[in-house]
């Protein structure tokens, strides 16, 4: 029965978060042209904020495709310690390539960036359904892609600009506002199956396999869209 309960809760959290992303894809277009006239009249304190909250809405409730490599991450281990270690890696690997893009250092182009974050959930998601355990090399993985996802969200950013004012700690107070997102998606994951079943024989079968197949077929049709669309 709460096996049951966990999956009905744990779909109609991710039809909600789908729709909502339609909602929102509709007006971020004038939000980014708000938020751009605004910036350079904000103190540095309050871009700050500001750019903590677009760092956390990128993920929660925009960032479908990262929300769905951040589960895939989860989904192979029911430790919580390991999946905050991978959450950490892939942030550090971001910002790294988050900074070099504002900074105009690298130019990474979308039409190859977008289809290789696809790419990058479909291997994930994979790997936990062919892979029984952990194995250290997925640590390596998730640095290489939080790479290419940093160059994703500089897309994003880009778009909206940084201030003169404070660059660099908008910057920062972005990529913190990522990694607090990515944890709310870790621990409300955590909470809705690992705390309950994460420890059951089946834990693996019905829940593992299926989620991860389910999130491998979403992203075969993003990287197929936007290969070819």
């Amino acid at each position: 029965m709460l096996l049951f309960q966990t999956l009905s809760v744990h779909h109609g959290m991710l039809r909600k978060a789908g729709l909502f992303l339609l909602l929102c894809l509709f007006n971020s277009g004038a939000f980014a042209h708000e938020v751009v006239l605004e910036l350079d009249k904000m103190s540095g304190y309050k871009a700050a904020r500001v750019y903590l909250e677009m760092g956390y809405k990128h993920i929660l409730p925009l960032g479908f495709d990262h929300i769905l490599f951040v589960l895939s991450l989860f989904l192979l281990s029911t430790k919580l310690k390991t999946v905050l270690w991978q959450s950490l890696t892939f942030t550090i690997a971001h910002s790294v390539t988050l900074g070099l893009a504002m900074y105009g250092v690298i130019r990474p182009p979308s039409q190859i960036v977008e289809p290789l974050i696809a790419i990058s959930i479909v291997y994930v998601a994979l790997e936990n359904i062919f892979s029984p355990r952990l194995k250290a090399s997925r640590i390596g993985v998730v640095f290489l892609f939080g790479l290419v996802h940093g160059m994703g969200f500089a897309g994003a950013l880009s778009g909206l600009g940084l201030p003169d004012g404070s660059f660099a700690v908008s910057l920062v107070m972005f990529n913190v506002g990522v990694e607090l997102g990515q944890l709310t998606v870790i621990l409300l994951a955590w909470y809705l199956m690992a705390k309950w079943v994460g420890d059951k024989s089946y834990y693996r079968k019905y829940l593992v396999i299926p989620l991860s197949t389910i999130i491998a077929m979403v992203a075969v049709y993003w990287t197929i869209e936007r290969i070819f669309l």
